[in-house]
């Protein structure tokens, strides 16, 4: 379960290309070396069911490549830090297509549920210098996301956090007034019930090639996993309140998960009159993945608001 180059790619910038390089990432990390085993090919590898073993790679990964600290409480969702960086990038891309082609540094995005493991924010920053407000619903992740900013010297600076304490709101409460941003990025809950993830695990462990009675080791919260409705309900809520904040967000963007969703989104979309919406195609490694994008400014408004 390496990475390899003949799996699809990343995007260009993204610095987690090829294979992992297991003798770098135990230098930078030297506790996974415990987790690191020829595979049944004679490859160096990871056992991807152990929830350890995938939280001290990606602390490798984090550390290796952008020399960050990274912990994260027991229970919570471990991202797959190569996957993450595909958003970002591409994310760039876009708001480059606004900036005669340069990707525009030192901008204000929002990411909406950042978790405990603050994964956009961190890679947003080190890569672009982006200045990132992150949100969520829960106060231990709020919590658990200000501890690893603290842990890295420099990023107070660069990322605030704020809980969103309103029930049934998403920007509401967490755009302040007279706030201004370029884009908002957002990663929803997928499953619509805790039943539905439960089953995802499952999946999960079936796909590894595990028993079905192998302890599902994936982790996460219930808000990181499942919302009433899932990601087109919650995805369906970001487009009706962003007409509220149509003047204070250049490009709001959400990963979708389910294709099968894309056609309902962009019907509520067009029955709120955005100006242009956009699905941004990416090849995650082996998987595929895409994030819609709305705005509601003509191209003259979005280069004059993304030139500052």
């Amino acid at each position: 379960m390496n990475k390899s180059a003949a799996a699809s790619p990343f995007h260009p910038r993204n610095r987690h290309q090829g294979r992992y390089d297991f003798a770098a990432l135990i230098a930078a990390h030297p506790p996974l070396a415990d987790k690191v085993r020829p595979n049944g090919y004679g490859e160096l590898s990871i056992a991807f069911d152990d929830a350890q073993a995938v939280r001290l790679l990606n602390q490798a990964l984090l550390k290796l490549f952008y020399n960050l600290n990274w912990q994260l409480p027991d229970g919570y969702l471990t991202p797959p830090v190569p996957g993450r960086a595909d958003y970002v990038h591409a994310l760039a891309d876009l708001l480059a297509s606004d900036n005669g082609g340069a990707i525009p540094r030192e901008r204000d995005i929002m990411d909406i549920g950042c978790g405990a493991n603050c994964i956009y924010p961190l890679i947003g920053h080190a890569e672009y210098g982006w200045r990132f407000t992150g949100t969520d619903t829960s106060a231990d992740a709020i919590t658990a996301a200000s501890q690893i900013i603290a842990s890295n010297p420099g990023l107070q600076r660069g990322i605030r956090l704020r809980r969103q304490k309103q029930a049934g709101a998403i920007f509401t409460g967490v755009v302040h007034k007279n706030e201004r941003y370029h884009a908002v990025m957002c990663n929803p809950p997928f499953h619509a019930s805790a039943a539905e993830a439960a089953a995802g695990s499952q999946r999960k462990v079936r796909n590894l090639g595990l028993k079905r009675d192998t302890p599902l080791n994936f982790g996460g919260q219930h808000n990181e996993l499942w919302c009433e409705g899932g990601e087109q309900a919650f995805i369906g809520q970001m487009i009706d309140e962003s007409v509220q904040f149509a003047d204070r967000v250049i490009w709001f963007t959400s990963l979708v998960s389910r294709k099968e969703h894309l056609p309902a989104l962009r019907d509520r979309l067009k029955a709120i009159d955005a100006h242009q919406v956009r699905i941004i195609d990416m090849a995650q490694g082996q998987k595929q993945s895409r994030f819609l994008a709305w705005t509601f400014m003509p191209p003259a408004a979005r280069a004059q608001r993304m030139a500052r």
